[in-house]
């Protein structure tokens, strides 16, 4: 789901009686689109550092610490990331990954992948 169809689902949440507001996006959130690697080193926007081994992503909106699970489409692997940055910046590429996420999705070669990214929501 692209950014406007998230905005029109949200947009057709149901008031219910008693002020209860009842929507799609209650439920898992996943999108489909390119996901690209980043070898960042340093600082996160987060504040947090950057580790050789973290399964990590970038998004542009989603609040930090989210889960997401991400899935290579041409070969079925998928990871669980944490949101800690931001990003990617580059037009129609819906996550960055960190480089130890791209190689387990196995397209840090290709350095590009089409993806489809499911938000996980906390227990």
């Amino acid at each position: 789901m692209g950014v406007g169809a998230l905005r029109r689902s949200l947009a057709t949440s149901v008031l219910l009686a008693g002020g209860l507001i009842v929507s799609s996006a209650c439920r898992a959130e996943s999108w489909t689109g390119q996901a690209s690697y980043y070898a960042l080193h340093g600082r996160t926007a987060a504040g947090s550092r950057v580790g050789a081994g973290g399964m990590t992503a970038a998004h542009r909106s989603l609040p930090f610490g989210t889960r997401l699970r991400v899935v290579n489409l041409r070969n079925g692997k998928a990871v669980v990331v944490r949101v800690n940055d931001r990003g990617p910046f580059v037009r129609g590429r819906i996550v960055d990954v960190s480089a130890p996420a791209a190689d387990a999705l196995g397209f840090r070669r290709a350095g590009v992948a089409r993806v489809r990214v499911e938000r996980l929501l906390d227990k």
